[in-house]
């Protein structure tokens, strides 16, 4: 299942790689797919640990 989220204060390229690494952390082999310029995340695996992963990284998740 892909979980997908706007993350509205994910506005650089930096952004970026600290949300791609919290995920990455939270869910070990799981696809991450991050459209910067939407600010779009999609992510396989379970919806809450991608949200929570994203918020201990400092950023603001929105369920889409």
């Amino acid at each position: 299942m892909t979980a997908f989220f706007t993350v509205p204060d994910m506005t650089c390229g930096h952004c970026e790689k600290t949300v791609r690494s919290a995920l990455a952390d939270a869910l070990p082999g799981a696809v991450v797919e991050i459209d910067l310029a939407t600010r779009k995340v999609g992510v396989e695996g379970d919806a809450t640990t991608a949200e929570n992963a994203i918020r201990e990284a400092g950023y603001s998740p929105e369920k889409v």
